[in-house]
């Protein structure tokens, strides 16, 4: 009765694992899913990480107790080798040349993400100052402080500055910077063709002979506001009643779903003015996207550019640094005659709700 038993659980949990699997292979390939067809499906990419872990669960307890049966996890993890590779990479690091450029993508929050610092801009212009960036490419920059911030950054190196401002309202503030140690040629705002808080634009820089384009982004966000975030942090924990889970799980997927749709359309105008001039000038694409590693914006992206974390980092990456919100939002391509090296998301630099994008890239062909 006893071993009868025994193998029901075996099956059981065999299964399980099973279904564990098929579903984290679904999930980790959900980013080919267009939001605009199919909003609440490409939401599900955030599931993966969980989907993962499970599947690890599952690995150690038949390594325990039923290690003939390890193979199930095992195997699913070889065919979720993709999606698990553009999570959490594990690059091998190689020293950059060089004349390898320095780049910074940081979604800087105005300078006050987080009040530790009383001189918020002042702790972000030193942490560029000693990384030595030669273009910092900033989201939610504050170009109502334009003159200041200007001199600042000249005074340590960053000689030629731009911001453009996105939106200007009695509600919202949002504004793209570019800083860089190379002279601005010019200027251009990708037009989304819809009315949006956020925005993208492409600069020309001189750098050397080459004439570089550099792609700042900061996409459409998800608006969760506050209730939103502590019913989602709830809802991890366990401490929600039944209804109430049903009810604010819908409500989070139909935020995070509209925002998907309208992040679609943002990132085709982006890739449609990738597409004009790929193969005429290097190209470089940052910024913060708000969304995750497992999403259309960035596979679509991908598509056309190398992405810069997936290809050189190691880790998971996490730049959004609060709280049960903890993802790689923020992203970095560049074109196939621009190398990268040593991408990384540090993680001592906390001036803002984000951490910023560090990366290595030298100009030319490979």
């Amino acid at each position: 009765m006893i071993s009868k038993l025994k193998k029901w659980v075996v099956q059981m949990l065999t299964g399980a694992n099973v279904a564990t699997v098929i579903v984290m292979l679904l999930v980790g390939f959900s980013d080919r899913i267009n939001p605009a067809d199919h909003p609440l499906l490409s939401t599900i990419g955030m599931a993966f990480p969980i989907l993962a872990v499970i599947n690890m669960g599952f690995l150690l307890f038949w390594l325990i107790f039923k290690w003939t049966r390890a193979w199930v996890p095992v195997v699913g993890f070889v065919l979720a080798y993709v999606p698990i590779s553009i999570y959490m990479p594990l690059n091998v690091s190689q020293s950059p040349p060089d004349d390898a450029l320095r780049l910074v993508s940081y979604n800087v929050c105005s300078y006050g993400g987080n009040y530790k610092y009383e001189q918020g801009f002042e702790a972000v212009r030193d942490y560029l100052q000693n990384q030595e960036a030669d273009i910092v490419c900033l989201q939610e920059d504050n170009d109502t402080w334009r003159r200041y911030c200007f001199k600042q950054f000249e005074e340590r190196g960053l000689t030629y500055n731009d911001t453009i401002v996105l939106c200007n309202d009695e509600l919202h503030f949002n504004c793209l910077g570019m800083h860089t140690r190379f002279p601005i040629i010019r200027r251009e705002r990708i037009d989304y063709w819809t009315v949006s808080n956020n925005g993208s634009a492409a600069w020309w820089l001189k750098v050397g002979r080459d004439t570089v384009i550099v792609v700042n982004n900061h996409f459409e966000g998800c608006h969760l506001n506050e209730s939103d975030r502590q019913q989602y942090r709830q809802i991890l924990k366990g401490q929600m009643e039944h209804d109430s889970l049903r009810y604010e799980s819908q409500l989070l997927m139909v935020k995070l779903a509209e925002a998907n749709a309208v992040r679609s359309r943002q990132i085709a105008a982006v890739s449609d003015f990738v597409d004009r001039y790929l193969g005429r000038y290097p190209i470089i694409v940052c910024g913060d996207f708000n969304d995750s590693p497992i999403s259309y914006s960035r596979h679509h992206l991908a598509e056309q550019l190398t992405d810069c974390f997936v290809a050189t980092g190691r880790g998971i990456g996490l730049s959004y640094n609060q709280r049960a919100f903890s993802f790689r939002i923020d992203h970095v391509f560049c074109s196939p005659d621009v190398t990268p090296y040593q991408c990384v998301v540090d993680d001592k630099m906390d001036a803002s709700d984000h951490y910023p994008v560090v990366c290595r890239v030298k100009i030319g062909a490979k």
